[in-house]
C-alpha cells in the first residue's frame, strides 16, 4: 500500500478511551544543533482505526490522510508487532 507523497510512520499505540482511534507516540531522534548530543522529541497522532485493531503497545505504521475529525488526520495501516502480554 505504497502511495506516492504521503507521509509513513512508525509509532507506539498508546490507552485511549476513543472508539475506532489509535493514538500513536512517534518518537524521532536527532542531533542537537549547538551540542551535537542525541535528543528524542515525542510527539501524539491520531490515527484512524475503524476495525479496532490496535491495542495499548502495539508498533504500528500509520499514513496521512484527508481530515477525518477535528485532531484524526492519519490512518492506521497496520499492526508490525503485537504488544507483549503481561502473564
Amino acid at each position: 500500500m505504497a502511495e506516492s507523497g504521503r507521509r509513513q510512520l512508525v509509532g507506539v499505540v498508546l490507552p485511549s478511551k476513543m472508539d475506532k482511534t489509535a493514538v500513536v507516540q512517534v518518537t524521532r531522534r536527532f542531533a542537537h544543533p549547538i551540542y551535537k548530543k542525541f535528543v528524542s522529541k515525542n510527539k501524539k497522532y491520531y490515527a484512524d482505526d475503524p476495525a479496532n485493531v490496535a491495542q495499548t503497545g502495539d508498533t504500528v505504521k500509520i499514513i496521512e490522510a484527508r481530515q477525518l475529525s477535528k485532531l484524526k488526520r492519519w490512518r492506521l495501516v497496520e499492526v508490525t508487532k503485537k504488544a507483549e502480554s503481561l502473564k
